[in-house]
């Protein structure tokens, strides 16, 4: 996948999935089978990639599903559009996760919409490529560990008092958190911190019957990486030192998450799951 970043790139994050070339697979690959028959779900970053595949996966499992998004507004409503189109209600809320306030904001309008929240699927995140270390600025780091860390805290604490036994929180860490990525500093450490979040707040939360894990993917194609995620170099080879020897797609990536949203993982707690083309990596 030969893709240049200068042929799609975007001034900013997270970019738009209806502008890429080829397009991401996010559409299920089998019949539902009420795995998730009226949960209410939020799927943050759920307007495209993974979490857009994710949202269609949940609806086609029969759940309500509120996608939370920064401000791409034609993918958030083609991601709802395709819950309806699966029978169920989907919510739409524009904002920035970075922002505690607003992250109390989503938790009301889910309640008020659909009155609980059985899960949590902190997906959403941001990366930006940097060759040595000195170029990474203090604005750049700040928001990167705003977006992809102190964003899951804000939203879980916002959640909390709404999770109830039974209830699942699925964190997106990165294969980068085991394997490092030498232009990603400090998307990787960011990637370190969720992994440690959700095996700490693991413990912290299974007394009470929530259970919490997380999903670590691989290379997977998505708006992310051709919008700025990724350099050039990255892009030319994208995937393909993967053993499978090419990306993934994010609904590849999906069912992971449905089966940590579900009772099939009913005895999995603190655990990442690792779809990553076939990289052998510590759990």
């Amino acid at each position: 996948m030969s893709l240049k970043q200068t042929e799609l790139h975007e001034d900013g994050l997270p970019g738009k999935e209806s502008t890429l070339d080829p397009k991401p697979e996010w559409q299920p690959r089998y019949p539902g089978s009420g795995r998730l028959t009226d949960k209410v779900a939020i799927i943050t970053g759920g307007d495209s990639g993974i979490g857009r595949a994710t949202a269609a996966l949940f609806a086609r499992e029969g759940a309500d599903v509120a996608i939370v998004y920064l401000k791409e507004t034609e993918d958030a409503d083609k991601t709802a559009k395709i819950i309806e189109e699966e029978g169920r209600t989907a919510l739409t809320i524009e904002g920035d996760l970075g922002d505690p306030e607003f992250c109390k904001q989503v938790v009301d309008k889910v309640i008020d919409k659909f009155g609980k929240i059985d899960i949590l699927v902190n997906n959403a995140g941001e990366q930006h490529p940097d060759k040595d270390i000195t170029e990474i600025t203090d604005k750049q780091l700040r928001r990167t560990f705003q977006t992809n860390i102190f964003a899951m805290f804000y939203l879980t604490q916002a959640a909390r008092k709404h999770l109830k036994k039974g209830a699942a929180i699925i964190n997106c860490t990165s294969v980068t958190m085991y394997k490092g990525s030498p232009p990603l500093l400090d998307y990787s450490a960011t990637k370190g911190a969720i992994t440690a979040f959700t095996r700490s707040l693991s413990e912290n939360l299974i007394s009470d019957g929530i259970r919490v894990n997380a999903v670590a993917p691989g290379p997977i194609w998505t708006p992310l990486n051709p919008s700025g995620g990724a350099t050039d170099e990255m892009l030319e080879t994208f995937g393909e030192n993967t053993p499978i020897g090419r990306p993934g797609q994010p609904n590849e990536v999906a069912p992971s998450f449905l089966f940590l949203a579900c009772e099939d993982s009913s005895y999995m707690s603190g655990q990442v799951l690792h779809p990553n083309g076939g990289d052998i990596v510590g759990s």
